[in-house]
């Protein structure tokens, strides 16, 4: 409970900060920069989320984590139109656990700050980030969920997620768009305090 505290208190002092710290000569230093402390996590169906994962690696200097299927999907299989593709058929299961390919992320233990990227699927995050999600530890650790959508709502994916865990301390998700920019990221991780 303590290190929640002080967690809390320490993200509380680094959003002050970060208004003070937004300068241009400031960021360019942050992303000048490698955060060895930061990851993006993220699942990408059809490259969207992919996309926006590398762009907050790139301006915040994070690593990267790809969440892979131990079968990958094929297109027929997301078919979400079709009750026998194999998405509408996990997603008839009551647990929705699909098989990763992996769980392992290499010095886990070592990130303090997590982004967490996934489609939205039926208004929920993508099975295979609630399976990872499922069989990680987010104790101690920072949980910036964000999602993209062609046209569905971020609604309670991000909460769900955590419900899952129950470790960490996740903040509300953002939604982007399928042709979300640079420079749309760019705004999320200033209004967070992330640059």
């Amino acid at each position: 409970m303590k290190k929640i505290a002080g967690l809390m208190l320490s993200l509380v002092l680094a959003v002050s900060l970060a208004a003070c710290q937004n300068t241009p000569a400031a960021k360019e230093e942050r992303k000048e920069a490698k955060d060895d402390a930061s990851i993006v996590v993220y699942f990408s169906a059809t490259g969207n989320t992919k996309k926006i994962a590398e762009d907050i690696a790139q301006l915040t200097g994070a690593n990267l984590f790809e969440i892979e299927l131990a079968t990958p999907y094929t297109k027929a299989d997301l078919a979400y139109d079709n009750d026998d593709s194999r998405v509408a058929q996990e997603r008839a299961m009551d647990d929705r656990k699909v098989e990763l390919k992996t769980v392992d992320v290499p010095d886990w233990d070592d990130y303090d700050t997590v982004y967490v990227g996934y489609p939205i699927w039926w208004d929920e995050a993508a099975y295979p980030v609630a399976s990872f999600v499922k069989d990680k530890d987010f104790s101690d650790k920072v949980v910036y969920p964000f999602c993209t959508s062609s046209s569905s709502k971020v609604g309670d994916s991000a909460t769900k997620l955590e419900d899952l865990t129950k470790t960490g301390v996740w903040f509300e998700g953002q939604r982007f768009a399928a042709d979300a920019s640079i420079e749309d990221v760019d705004t999320w991780l200033n209004e967070i305090g992330a640059e």
